[in-house]
């Protein structure tokens, strides 16, 4: 699954055209349908990703929130900030992309990675 995968199926669930979800985020609708396919990058700013979430009924530091951060993360090509501040994981990383070679693992394998090394470093 990917950030915009993610948003989308909050955002039905919530019972939000695409159009209504957009006005409420002051957002054009045809560039946030690009997001939603994963042809543009989803937004990094904490306080947009905050307006999201609450728009789609996410609670800010709820495991859903932790998701859709990463998601937003991994989207953007971005290692989260909590994995970077963690020595240990630090130490790991150069090791995961050499392991991984020229191989370009999916959305969903670095997602599931990074969902394995939350759950070992909680």
């Amino acid at each position: 699954m990917s950030f915009g995968e993610f948003i989308k199926e909050k955002r039905n669930k919530a019972g939000l055209s695409l159009r209504e979800f957009c006005r409420l985020l002051d957002e054009d609708a045809s560039n946030w349908s690009k997001v939603e396919r994963g042809i543009l990058s989803p937004p990094q700013d904490e306080n947009k990703l905050k307006k999201i979430a609450k728009t789609v009924n996410i609670k800010v530091g709820s495991d859903q929130w932790k998701t859709l951060t990463d998601y937003a993360n991994v989207d953007a090509g971005k290692i989260p900030d909590y994995l970077m501040s963690d020595k240990e994981v630090l130490d790991a990383l150069p090791v995961f992309f050499r392991t991984i070679g020229s191989v370009k693992p999916t959305q969903e394998e670095l997602a599931k990675l990074i969902e394995t090394i939350k759950r070992s470093g909680r």
